[in-house]
């Protein structure tokens, strides 16, 4: 025979049949002993009661902050600033139901001897994904940095030596998904995805790059960042200045004819060529740029070196531009500066 049979029985033996029936109806809006939500005991409390009761928790853990993190930066915000709501009542009102299960005489044992039921569940919370949306967004947008290329370049007259630097991007999809699974869960921390995004040039990739200072007349050799070596020259005069500018070697070639530029200029008393040699006026090696008649290349006047005595080309000792032509390939940037 069951216990809830056996107490109606008895309650119909002692004649207290009909206030049982009654102390049940009067308990109707009160959840059964031993019922909890959301870890919250709220057995024997009234329909009202257990909504405010779990309403303040929820608030609680609405306002609680959340720590977002990514490498080095962390932000913190709470549930409720991302418009996240509690859904109460239709979680308490299941509860309520549970009462259905049982006749009554059981409801009004389990509530005289406080024998609980089991029954727990959680408090819902409804996320409101537009705002956690526009709040990863304008996370994705502190997060997301380019790439950084490898460089070397002059910039406002200055020379800068870049370093390559990864970039980073924030999936957002995926980061809205973690954020969600925090929320729900009531984590307090949130580790964001990132994308690492590589440079296309690297210090390897970068090469060889001349830098033509004309206020120091030096040239120097740069292989990726480093500085490999400096060389003196001399530069266009006055009247023939050497052009500044990011240039291009476009051309190389060893014991160069030299072809008068101006035969009915500046150059009418030479010969409309000289064959290549020692003797050549471009000496035995020469890069060719792109800035029109413009070259890098060697002289036999050895005393010009460190004076602005040329028609515009940038010399070089005999044995510093033969070692320069080794190492230096067609297409390296050449910036000439002052």
């Amino acid at each position: 025979m069951t216990v809830p049979l056996v107490l109606g029985l008895l309650l119909l033996a002692g004649g207290g049949a009909y206030a049982s029936y009654r102390y049940d109806a009067a308990t109707a809006d009160r959840l059964l002993p031993g019922v909890t939500i959301g870890g919250v005991d709220v057995g024997e409390m009234s329909r009202a009661h257990a909504i405010s009761t779990l309403s303040e928790e929820a608030e609680e853990r609405l306002s609680r902050d959340i720590q977002v993190a990514t490498r080095a930066r962390t932000w913190s915000v709470s549930a409720a600033e991302l418009g996240t709501t509690a859904v109460i009542e239709p979680v308490v009102d299941r509860a309520l139901r549970v009462r259905e299960g049982y006749g009554w005489p059981e409801r009004v044992f389990r509530r005289v001897l406080n024998r609980g039921v089991a029954y727990s569940s959680d408090i819902r919370f409804r996320p409101d994904m537009g705002r956690i949306r526009t709040y990863m967004e304008n996370l994705a947008e502190q997060i997301s940095r380019e790439p950084t290329n490898a460089q070397v370049d002059y910039e406002n007259g200055e020379l800068v030596l870049r370093r390559p630097e990864v970039g980073w991007q924030m999936p957002v999809k995926d980061a809205l998904r973690a954020l969600k699974r925090a929320l729900a869960g009531g984590s307090e921390t949130v580790q964001l995805p990132l994308r690492k995004i590589e440079p296309e040039v690297t210090r390897e990739d970068l090469g060889k790059t001349i830098i033509v200072d004309l206020s120091t007349l030096e040239l120097s050799l740069y292989d990726g960042l480093r500085l490999e070596k400096s060389y003196p020259v001399a530069a266009g005069s006055s009247s023939y200045p050497t052009p500044q500018g990011q240039w291009e070697v476009i051309n190389k070639a060893e014991n160069p004819t030299w072809t008068n530029p101006a035969p009915d200029g500046w150059g009418k008393d030479l010969p409309l060529q000289i064959a290549g040699g020692p003797s050549n006026p471009l000496g035995t090696r020469a890069l060719y740029l792109n800035a029109p008649g413009i070259r890098i290349h060697g002289t036999p006047a050895s005393y010009s070196i460190g004076s602005y005595a040329s028609h515009g080309c940038v010399r070089m000792l005999m044995s510093d531009v033969e070692e320069l032509y080794e190492i230096v390939p067609i297409g390296t940037t050449v910036h000439v500066i002052s």
